[in-house]
């Protein structure tokens, strides 16, 4: 576990770096915004709240969907099966989606009204053609990470605050795997949009509080 602030030793130096507070921004991109090959009802208005918490955040890091095309994840790769349907993989069950995010592509940019000048780095996840990723942290594996939890520590961050899509699906996933890695972690639900597949808002968000993220 990732120690917390109040568990380091009294250098106020130290201290203070272990109380930043990195934002991460999950997936704020054309394909999940209206008009995406994958859209979130509602997500271009998540905007002006992700980009106040931009302003005013200490460290920001974006999240960005990046298939190859032809990904494992893509309904149109499994002829017969049609999208938001679920297959076992390897790794366990998958839900298919239409094709979306595929590298290089306009809907795989960020949202255009997107503040990007202040982002410190970029993690692009689900590059891996046979296997997807929700996490900022982890691929669906829930073993093979994405680098971004040892950027984190190396920088001295103990604390996170999410927004971005969807809040059910990488959202989630995201803040569950940071609460194990010991991170202290918040969602900023109006920072938030969810696509609610079969009750997964409610399943997600759930979960969320039971593992001690702080919802606000």
């Amino acid at each position: 576990m990732f120690p917390g602030p109040s568990s380091r030793n009294g250098n106020p130096r130290r201290r203070r770096e272990l109380a930043d507070t990195a934002l991460i921004v999950i997936d704020v991109q054309n394909d999940f915004c209206p008009g995406g090959r994958l859209a979130v009802a509602g997500g271009d208005e998540i905007l002006p709240v992700v980009n106040r918490l931009i302003a005013q955040a200490d460290h920001v890091v974006l999240t960005q969907d990046w298939h190859p095309a032809g990904h494992s994840s893509f309904a149109s790769s499994h002829p017969g099966r049609e999208p938001f349907s679920s297959i076992e993989m390897p790794y366990g069950p998958q839900t298919l989606w239409p094709d979306h995010c595929v590298q290089g592509s306009e809907g795989a940019a960020f949202h255009p009204d997107l503040d990007r000048t202040r982002a410190e780095v970029v993690v692009r996840k689900g590059f891996r053609p046979a296997i997807d990723s929700y996490s900022a942290f982890f691929e669906n594996d829930h073993v093979t990470p994405t680098g971004l939890g040892g950027y984190l520590r190396e920088r001295g961050i103990g604390r996170l605050t999410m927004a971005g899509l969807a809040t059910d699906f990488c959202v989630a996933y995201s803040a569950l795997d940071a609460m194990r890695l010991g991170f202290d972690v918040t969602v900023v639900m109006d920072g938030c949009r969810a696509i609610d597949l079969g009750g997964s808002l409610a399943a997600m968000t759930g979960k969320m509080k039971d593992a001690g993220v702080r919802i606000v």
